[in-house]
């Protein structure tokens, strides 16, 4: 096979169809059959960049032996800049050769072929949605601007009146939703249907983030792109990914003074204080365990995997392979409530009205997480309920962590597939030594034990917290596939600001946007980097979104209250069409 063809988008289509694997890079076509499920990360991470080009993600993700070894895989080229076909996790739908006869009839009838990159109309999408009430037939049509919803498929101006027509069941309605949009009241949402009013409330988040962030325009998102990729070459001209090993001297001294204490006051029978010292111990240490997860450290894959494998799985109990298959999908499709597992925690929390429609979670192989009577109680208390919540989350980390290590997920790691057997050791080994050693025979009387085991379990709330601020309160809005990989990370990360002596504090967490662009920046260099970011996001229009500690908190628990306050609404939609047997826009 010639290795330097020019694969056509239609010739790219046909071979996703035939099942192949297909990441566009730098211009090169990349079949990665043979390596999906040996990448490392996951095989789930590759499969969220089939059909699209995913050349600042693969770049930003993989050191220079990584990619080297990557031009291995490619089969030809394509003209750029390429247009982004909807990949088949996020429901794209792609025809083989032997279809076109087919297609061509169907684009006869619909002004639209399946195939093309306008495939982006389907349901993984929610900028461009016709939502029908089954009952009552009248729709609730969304309604973004026109030209920009061409932009967010990647479609020609040959295509807006096709998607025009997708968008709303008639003129008449369009019109009648439009007139009316600006003067429903809050009281009157009542009188949609439960479907209108859920997509009512996506569609809003959908439209102010079309107007606070720059035009999914093809030649402003290029242009976003070719500014993110000339900052990471001053990232790496810069030295921003060198670490300064000096700094983890400093975070193992503190790490060493927490544990001593924890054992003296132990030794000294002062339990409960020792407790709140091995909490700390733990909230401290695994700040170093996702730098390694990111191999932020060393740059080298074993040694920065053992290092996170002796903090989390060993000191911690923690499984790092299940923490790198979540949080490399997050990474990935941020806030994207289908796909990204970390806010996937229905029925505790939704932070999306995307939620209402019991989403299947393509991360839990195709889990529902339903919209039931349980969702409709707790999520309206959700501001009520994240503290406390937080507080025990490291008990469900235990359970997520053994349930990734029995799944056959966990196996499928081809040149990693020795970290298994290695996290089940070590993992034995934690409760070996905290159940028995330390609970059982240290501490003497059952009613201590559980207070041990509560406080220094609460102690690490804040890194809970933490990890949620920058995200529950952002944007979970799916502007489609046209939108640049900075721009996402951007508009669904939010930084929290603190002075330089509390860095220690947060760990690096405190510098999510920055992170997200630049996962493997050693954390040490993110402050540094941060004034490059901003001064990026000057040059582009996107917003950097950053806030004070306190104000973040109270940015979450206000997204909470939203979102819970949506539900008090679908509820009362869901008790008119009971009573009066009425749905659909009045």
């Amino acid at each position: 096979m010639d290795r330097n063809q020019i694969f056509s988008p239609r010739a790219i289509e046909s071979l996703i169809a035939d099942g192949h694997t297909i990441v566009i890079s730098e211009g090169r076509v990349l079949r990665l059959d043979g390596w999906l499920d040996k990448h490392p990360g996951g095989k789930l991470a590759v499969l969220h960049m089939v059909g699209r080009d995913a050349t600042d993600e693969i770049n930003v993700y993989h050191t220079a032996e990584t990619l080297r070894i990557m031009g291995a895989y490619r089969i030809g080229r394509v003209h750029q800049p390429w247009t982004n076909f909807t990949p088949p996790i996020r429901g794209g739908v792609f025809r083989k050769y032997q279809d076109e006869e087919e297609s061509i009839s169907s684009e006869d009838d619909e002004g639209l072929s399946l195939g093309s990159k306008s495939a982006s109309l389907n349901s993984s999408t929610t900028s461009l949605e016709l939502v029908a009430d089954e009952d009552s037939k009248q729709f609730a049509p969304l309604k973004p601007s026109i030209t920009k919803t061409a932009a967010i498929y990647g479609n020609g101006s040959s295509n807006d009146d096709v998607s025009h027509r997708r968008a709303f069941k008639s003129k008449t309605d369009a019109d009648a939703y439009s007139g009316s949009k600006h003067t429903k009241t809050r009281s009157s949402s009542v009188h949609l249907s439960p479907t209108a009013y859920t997509a009512q409330t996506i569609q809003t988040e959908v439209d102010n983030d079309l107007r606070d962030y720059p035009s999914l325009d093809e030649e402003t998102q290029r242009n976003i792109t070719l500014k993110y990729q000339a900052l990471h070459q001053l990232v790496k001209d810069g030295g921003f990914y060198d670490c300064r090993y000096s700094e983890y001297g400093k975070e193992a001294m503190r790490y060493s003074l927490l544990f001593a204490t924890f054992l003296v006051t132990l030794h000294y029978g002062w339990y409960i204080t020792s407790a709140c010292f091995l909490g700390l111990f733990w909230h401290q240490i695994m700040f170093t365990a996702h730098d390694a997860g990111h191999r932020g450290i060393t740059h080298n894959f074993v040694v920065d995997t053992l290092i996170g494998l002796f903090i989390a799985d060993f000191c911690c109990g923690l499984s790092i392979g299940w923490w790198k298959s979540s949080h490399n999908v997050h990474h990935l499709v941020t806030n994207h409530p289908e796909h990204d597992p970390d806010i996937q925690n229905v029925p505790l929390f939704a932070t999306s009205p995307k939620f209402f429609r019991s989403i299947v979670s393509t991360y839990y192989d195709g889990f529902i997480f339903p919209w039931d009577a349980a969702a409709d109680f707790f999520v309206p208390y959700q501001k009520y309920t994240y503290y406390p919540v937080m507080c025990i989350a490291r008990f469900n980390l235990y359970l997520l962590s053994w349930l990734h290590l029995l799944n056959r997920r966990s196996t499928n790691l081809g040149s990693a597939s020795w970290t298994r057997p290695t996290e089940i050791v070590f993992m034995l080994c934690y409760w070996y030594i905290f159940g028995y050693r330390l609970l059982l025979c240290a501490i003497p009387t059952w009613k201590l034990r559980i207070y041990f085991v509560l406080v220094s379990h609460v102690i690490t709330m804040p890194l809970h917290a933490q990890i949620t601020l920058s995200h529950w309160a952002t944007s979970t809005a799916d502007l489609g596939d046209a939108e640049s990989f900075p721009q996402r990370q951007l508009r669904t990360t939010m930084d929290v600001d603190c002075p330089k002596w509390l860095d220690f504090i947060h760990g690096g967490l405190q510098f999510q946007a920055v992170h997200h662009l630049f996962p493997r920046v050693p954390r040490h260099n993110l402050r540094r980097l941060q004034a490059h970011v901003k001064e990026f996001c000057r040059e582009t229009g996107i917003r950097y979104q950053i806030l004070g500690f306190v104000d973040g908190n109270k940015k979450v628990l206000s997204r909470l209250d939203e979102v819970g306050a949506q539900v008090r609404m679908l509820v009362k939609c869901q008790q008119y069409m009971a009573e009066t047997g009425e749905s659909g826009l009045h």
